[in-house]
């Protein structure tokens, strides 16, 4: 091809679109999550997310102005399409009485302060030795979960263990953040687990009010059903950032849910929360109550 010498002078002394630029940027950031960590091994968890958690993370880490046509663009040119959620396999054994509370929620999962609502579910994870069941306790508010219990059986004892680990985590607070948490909701499935007398004398003594979804209706319970499967796709799935090798027994899960929740609390952005974590959600809350917080992030928080 003949070119002339100012064309290419002038090809040579030009700068680089700002598009190609913002582009070279953004694609070093995508690139740096995909790399293995120096320190585990495994890739950033931030690769779980979606086009539109994976625009929200960019516009807070140094480029504000990204569309999302850009970052939809930009991952298929790095081949990251986000995680897709699975079928989940249903366990509850429902309780062989009829006798149990009624639901308080009315599949309306949303509140205005934490230690309102408390969701509460289990699911299991599979290993080489049998399964390990994994019991969580999360605030209905900020989607922050307070506590959970492993067991390689799914007993009321082990279920009963994560809501003790939540009481303790929400009265050893200071300040606002220390809840009596007395007349919080406790909503669940209708399990035998939190149907059982020895879970109701619990609940009354630490002052919560039962609540308990219809029989064999996931919908009922679903905001702690969401949490569960965020946690079989995002943290135990084989191909997981989390994960260090095969799960062999539940010493292995134990490792990988604590890293995992650590992230999920402090890190993962929810699209519910307007793309924030659920302990910055609970900041911004304590903040406007008491006064600290600026004008315009109190509008966004009420948004």
């Amino acid at each position: 091809m003949k070119v002339s010498a100012r064309t290419y002078r002038g090809w040579k002394q030009r700068q680089p679109a700002s598009r190609a630029i913002t582009d070279a940027q953004i694609l070093n950031v995508l690139h740096d999550l995909q790399q293995p960590d120096s320190k585990t091994g495994r890739p950033k968890p931030e690769v779980l997310y979606g086009r539109r958690k994976m625009r929200a993370w960019l516009q807070r880490h140094g480029f504000p102005d990204v569309s999302k046509h850009t970052v939809d663009r930009l991952m298929r040119d790095t081949g990251m399409n986000g995680l897709v959620r699975g079928r989940r396999t249903v366990t509850t054994i429902r309780a062989k009485d009829k006798v149990r509370a009624k639901d308080l929620l009315n599949r309306n999962f949303f509140t205005n302060a934490p230690d309102k609502v408390w969701i509460t579910d289990f699911t299991y994870v599979p290993t080489r030795n049998g399964f390990t069941y994994m019991s969580f306790v999360i605030d209905l508010f900020s989607r922050r979960i307070l506590s959970w219990a492993s067991s390689t059986s799914h007993d009321t004892e082990f279920v009963e263990e994560a809501l003790r680990l939540a009481l303790w985590q929400r009265r050893k607070g200071s300040g606002p953040h220390k809840s009596p948490v007395q007349g919080t909701i406790h909503h669940s499935h209708a399990g035998s687990q939190y149907t059982s007398q020895r879970y109701t004398q619990k609940l009354a003594v630490e002052g919560l009010v039962p609540s308990i979804g219809s029989i064999g209706d996931a919908f009922d319970n679903a905001a702690a059903e969401t949490v569960m499967g965020l946690f079989k796709n995002e943290a135990v799935a084989r191909d997981s950032p989390f994960r260090q090798g095969p799960l062999t027994s539940k010493p292995d899960v134990d490792d990988v849910v604590v890293e995992w929740v650590h992230w999920y609390n402090n890190c993962r952005l929810h699209s519910t929360l307007g793309y924030r974590s659920p302990v910055e959600f609970e900041e911004l809350y304590y903040d406007e109550i008491n006064g600290a917080l600026p004008d315009v992030a109190a509008s966004k928080l009420a948004a």
